[in-house]
């Protein structure tokens, strides 16, 4: 089946797609407009709940509602509310102001492990530093709070591409900027992240060359493949685990942002973009920037992990 273009409005900068197995229910995030929606195929229903600020990313809470990160946090959103705002949402988390200013950092990309926890990195502008770092939040009894939040990882600009291997092994996390996606070891036990080291550096913009985009937000497929959306690169690359090309989808928006595995049967491929910021020919085009796909990709994807919320006896 060729891709396809959904039913949806386009999103600023649509981010953090996830398909909810129970709620068979596609989620995503729009940064800029400051909004989290969901659409469910079978109905056409869509809803959108308004954020007080960015909504970098979002998973699905086990028991209800979503976990998002937003600029000064990680907050619950309960869902059976029909709006956002203070009454939707609940603080699990404040993010520590000497380390994450929030005049120059958001969260961005993120995602659950298979253990429950949920980890986010962030994005710095201006790009003065690479300040923007990889926090994880989990529950925990033993904190005040119920949850513990640990900075894990910096040295990076824009924070994308967070994935897991099938085998929980490996971690992958990549400086979109700086054009590279690095890999960690990774310890599903304890959370511990190990051994970075660059694994696929792309090519830089050079003016009159072509340019192939950039490493944005990605997803794993059952056979440990890594789909990552390029942006400005106007396609989607599927990577072997060794680094290597197996196919390059052409999509017909410039920026791409993020993919995900969905459908009964996960295999189905989601595809956010982006507007923001993009030339009035592309926004207002026949297919705008800013728009979702979807195509059958021809393998599985690993299903969406959910959040754990602590749990008080």
């Amino acid at each position: 089946m060729p891709l396809q273009t959904l039913p949806l409005p386009p999103s600023e900068l649509g981010e953090s797609p996830f398909w909810h197995p129970v709620e068979k229910a596609l989620y995503w995030c729009d940064i800029q407009g400051q909004v989290v929606h969901v659409w469910e195929p079978d109905s056409g229903r869509h809803r959108q709940w308004s954020m007080p600020s960015e909504p970098g990313c979002c998973a699905p809470i086990a028991g209800g509602g979503l976990v998002i990160g937003l600029r000064n946090g990680l907050y619950r959103l309960d869902t059976a509310k029909d709006s956002g705002g203070p009454t939707a949402l609940t603080c699990l988390a404040l993010l520590p102001p000497e380390q994450h200013d929030t005049a120059v950092l958001r969260l961005n990309d993120g995602r659950c492990d298979t253990a429950g926890r949920f980890w986010a990195g962030s994005v710095i502008a201006p790009r003065t530093a690479p300040n923007a770092a990889l926090w994880c939040l989990q529950a925990d009894a033993s904190s005040a709070t119920g949850y513990s939040l640990r900075h894990m990882a910096g040295d990076n600009f824009t924070a994308n591409g967070l994935a897991f291997s099938p085998d929980n092994r490996t971690m992958y996390w990549s400086n979109t900027p700086e054009h590279r996606i690095d890999q960690f070891d990774f310890e599903v036990t304890t959370g511990a992240i190990t051994n970075r080291r660059p694994w696929v550096q792309f090519d830089r913009k050079v003016e009159g060359q072509p340019y192939g985009g950039r490493p944005d937000g990605a997803a794993v497929d059952v056979e440990g493949n890594y789909w990552v959306a390029m942006y400005e690169g106007a396609c989607v690359l599927q990577l072997s685990p060794a680094g290597e090309v197996l196919q390059r989808i052409a999509v017909p928006v410039q920026c791409p942002t993020m993919v995900c595995f969905g459908g009964k049967d996960l295999r189905t491929l989601f595809i956010t973009s982006a507007r923001a910021g993009r030339p009035a020919q592309e926004q207002q085009a026949a297919t705008p920037a800013g728009s979702m796909f979807s195509l059958q990709a021809g393998v599985g994807g690993l299903p969406v992990n959910f959040f754990a919320l602590v749990n008080r006896k």
